[in-house]
């Protein structure tokens, strides 16, 4: 089970990463996995160097429950240093596995586009990619042309305005920065990416504050809260019959 309030459970076959953007600067993964190195985990005996772990591969086939199943929350599927043979492995226990929905997330959405533009894509695929700020959004292109039952953007840690099109984007998550060197999230920011959400016909989910309010001061992100103007707004997407169906 997860923290993460979009989703339920993470599973992570490949753990480890590099930056690429400002979004990555205090990454959270990076974080927890030297606290999880320091406890003697051995899945992160290596640090955040990029790791694939086969041994973990079945672990959806164990469970029962359907679930909605965040992949690689501690890295990026699409890395350049992730195998394409591995990739596959991980796909081919998402087709064996219906009963789950799978949310693969990534900044490396031309890797990401370049793997599956030609396959076909299991219907319990949600396929999103990081925008946290304008220099970023072109990663929105390669997502929208991919044939998957959601297309979703995640918007954290949120660094600036944006201007998006969203045509065939069907969910946005907006979140504040946490942790001791976060950065602020302008209010402003929020409202105009919801505007344009409601404008779209796109679902908004606002996650959290972070480290700062809305009023720009700096405390626990749980003091902080997730309301905005008010008001708790945690849309998720409308979904479509896809790939003969398949249960998600």
């Amino acid at each position: 089970m997860t923290r993460i309030e979009w989703t339920q459970r993470t599973w992570n076959p490949v753990t480890g990463c590099s930056k690429i953007s400002e979004g990555c600067r205090y990454c959270y993964a990076e974080i927890m996995t030297a606290r999880l190195r320091g406890m003697g985990q051995k899945k992160y005996s290596q640090g955040f160097k990029v790791a694939c772990h086969p041994t973990v591969l079945e672990e959806p086939l164990k469970w029962k429950e359907p679930s909605t199943i965040f992949v690689c929350s501690m890295s990026d599927l699409f890395h350049e240093l992730v195998p394409q043979e591995f990739v596959d492995r991980v796909m081919q226990t998402i087709w064996q596995t219906p009963q789950h929905t799978f949310q693969i997330l990534t900044k490396r959405a031309l890797r990401m586009y370049q793997y599956f533009h030609n396959i076909d894509i299991p219907g319990n695929v949600w396929l999103g990619t990081t925008v946290e700020k304008r220099s970023e959004q072109y990663r929105v292109d390669w997502l929208r042309d991919l044939d998957c039952q959601v297309r979703f953007l995640s918007c954290e840690p949120l660094l600036g305005g944006l201007d998006l099109d969203l045509q065939c984007i069907d969910w946005v998550i907006v979140g504040g920065e946490s942790g001791p060197q976060a950065r602020p999230m302008k209010p402003m920011w929020v409202r105009d990416i919801k505007k344009q959400c409601e404008e779209q016909n796109v679902a908004f989910f606002f996650k959290q504050w972070g480290t700062y309010g809305p009023d720009g001061v700096k405390r626990n992100k749980y003091d902080n809260g997730k309301t905005l103007d008010g008001e708790i707004i945690q849309q998720m997407p409308q979904l479509k019959q896809k790939n003969g169906g398949q249960h998600l």
